[in-house]
């Protein structure tokens, strides 16, 4: 009976999550007015809502203006009813349910919001994060509050780094703008001071900047063509200052995520630039970052795992597309969801594999 439910009330939500991904990029509200169909704007009845259903009784057609519905509404709906049937074969009925369940919402929204927009919207990846943080906290689930923090801090400041070396790559080892007041290069920064230093004096360091650049009005951090090649250099010497590579590693990825998701954290309260402000090409954006330190916070180290799947489904998939520009987003999703269910799976046959 309870993995029934959890179907029904897998193919409901994801109902509503279609709303969330038609609107919310709009900056629409997801609760008014009621739901109504996006070519003709007649208000849908009852009988037009039924999850997956009403779109085959429907024959996939409006039944006012009789024009396709995108198939999208039924795969969303089916997808996030298969998502909550297999998390009902994990976790009864309870509190502990009701979070995976959000979890995994939050996931499918993500998703297919990626996919239109090729964004990842900070209320989502901030609701996702923030709502770990506090499950862990009250409540020791999925993971003890520190395992969570960690977790990620240290999985955003891992692929802040990666995009900040891809990004260095993209521009031919050119220098990029900094921002003001914070950005990239005091996340590069905080990394750096983090490996050397440990995490909280670099952490401290990196904010002193993003405090002198908000004073000032001018971006006060080390350029990246100092700290990106220093970085590696600075694990090899961190022996000589007492500190192990772990550590070292450990210091820097807690720092840069720090630095990252607190970064994030204020432009997504800022005012948007100026039309005309042109963009700077990115081989990766800090919505990949800010979602998979959200990953972490439910997965910890696992959210590595997480990065390693959504990577390789990414690049088979964008082979066998061959598309050299794909949405991100998707495939963290579908890492998150594999390393969360199956994570110590994988992982305990990786390692029998190995021999350990």
């Amino acid at each position: 009976m309870w993995p029934l439910f959890a179907l029904f009330l897998g193919l409901a939500v994801g109902s509503f999550l279609n709303v969330v991904i038609h609107r919310l990029p709009r900056g629409e509200s997801v609760v008014y007015p009621p739901s109504r169909c996006p070519q003709c704007g007649h208000r849908l009845g009852p009988w037009d809502l039924v999850p997956v259903l009403s779109y085959l009784a429907l024959k996939g057609r409006c039944r006012y203006c009789a024009r396709p519905i995108s198939p999208r509404y039924p795969l969303v709906e089916a997808l996030t009813g298969g998502l909550f049937l297999l998390a009902s074969l994990f976790y009864p009925p309870g509190v502990e349910a009701l979070l995976v369940f959000l979890f995994l919402a939050f996931l499918v929204a993500l998703a297919f919001i990626d996919v239109d927009t090729f964004e990842l919207p900070d209320p989502l990846t901030y609701g996702l994060l923030f709502l770990g943080l506090l499950a862990s906290w009250a409540l020791a689930f999925p993971l003890p509050f520190r395992e969570s923090l960690d977790g990620s801090l240290m999985a955003a400041g891992g692929l802040a780094l990666v995009a900040g070396y891809g990004n260095f790559f993209l521009r031919r080892f050119r220098e990029g703008r900094a921002e003001v007041p914070v950005g990239p290069h005091q996340v590069h920064m905080a990394a750096l001071f983090g490996a050397l230093l440990g995490p909280g004096v670099g952490m401290a360091l990196a904010f002193l900047a993003w405090a002198l650049s908000a004073r000032t009005g001018r971006a006060v951090a080390l350029p990246d063509r100092l700290t990106l090649p220093l970085l590696p250099l600075a694990f090899l010497l961190a022996p000589a200052l007492g500190l192990d590579f772990l550590e070292s590693l450990k210091g820097s990825l807690l720092a840069a995520g720090g630095l990252a998701l607190a970064g994030g954290l204020y432009w997504a309260f800022r005012p948007l630039p100026e039309e005309g402000e042109e963009e700077e090409p990115v081989a990766m954006g800090y919505g990949d970052v800010k979602l998979l330190g959200a990953l972490g916070a439910w997965l910890g180290p696992y959210a590595f795992l997480a990065l390693f799947l959504g990577v390789f489904a990414g690049a088979l998939l964008g082979l066998l597309l061959r598309q050299r520009k794909l949405p991100f987003g998707p495939y963290l999703a579908l890492g998150g969801v594999v390393a969360f269910f199956f994570g110590e799976a994988l992982w305990g046959a990786y390692l029998r594999l190995l021999g350990v």
